[in-house]
């Protein structure tokens, strides 16, 4: 089982960008696809943004696409997720989690999860 950690959040200004990184530890990582999510305070945990195992096919929510891109290096064990002009609605804990197959993670095939870093967006 792969253990995840995000690190990259803060609070940043409406229109700035931020890159969150999550690393991962184990022997699996390359075998399955990753996603990114992430919860607002009293919201559903939603999908952002996923990538296949090999990272070659991305797909993402409606509400990041063209701002935010996904991306993984297998050498290093990590995906990260650069985000660009960011709106306050941004605003909410992100989490990374590998999935159960190749296909980019979503909600229902993430398996591990990690503990999320906090991203902020004042207005």
């Amino acid at each position: 089982q792969v253990q995840l950690a995000e690190s990259g959040g803060g609070l940043v200004q409406a229109g700035d960008s931020l890159r969150l990184s999550c690393a991962a530890s184990g022997h699996s990582f390359s075998y399955y696809g990753m996603g990114w999510f992430r919860q607002a305070p009293g919201k559903e945990r939603e999908f952002v943004g996923g990538v296949s195992a090999n990272g070659y096919v991305t797909a993402y929510a409606d509400s990041v696409k063209g701002r935010f891109t996904i991306s993984r290096d297998n050498t290093k064990k990590a995906v990260y997720l650069q985000m660009n002009s960011l709106k306050p609605e941004d605003s909410a804990v992100y989490y990374c989690a590998s999935g159960d197959s190749v296909a980019p993670a979503r909600l229902s095939t993430a398996r591990s999860w990690g503990r999320g870093t906090q991203v902020t967006v004042s207005s």
